[in-house]
């Protein structure tokens, strides 16, 4: 059987033609893969989660006795110490969690009035 003159170079040409697609689709066509997918997906789930247990966490430092020692030392602290504070008053464990939440802190640190 005699295969064409022109079937090597079709082959080579679709073969770079899938190459080039791959690399354009996954460099700035928006493709991922599974992995990259999941990812994003339990970073979006955990944001949403720590935004809706802010209330909670805000209604902890209200009912909290030590909530104006606790204020002051979040007002006098820098900015990356803040957070470590929030937890270890326990205002950002959810119920039933042994330890503190970090996206929980952080958002609970957004919705206090620190500058007050």
């Amino acid at each position: 059987m005699n295969i064409p003159e022109w079937t090597k170079p079709a082959l080579v040409g679709a073969g770079a033609g899938a190459i080039a697609l791959a690399i354009v689709g996954f460099s700035w066509g928006g493709w991922m893969t599974t992995d990259a997918a999941m990812k994003m997906s339990d970073k979006g789930s955990t944001a949403a989660v720590a935004t809706a247990l802010t209330p909670y966490c805000l209604a902890n430092a209200k009912q909290d006795p030590m909530a104006a020692s606790v204020m002051a030392e979040l007002k006098a602290a820098n900015s990356y110490k803040r957070r470590g504070i929030v937890e270890d008053a326990g205002w950002a464990t959810p119920l039933g969690a042994e330890s503190p939440d970090r996206e929980l802190a952080e958002t609970c640190l957004d919705a206090l009035d620190i500058s007050a």
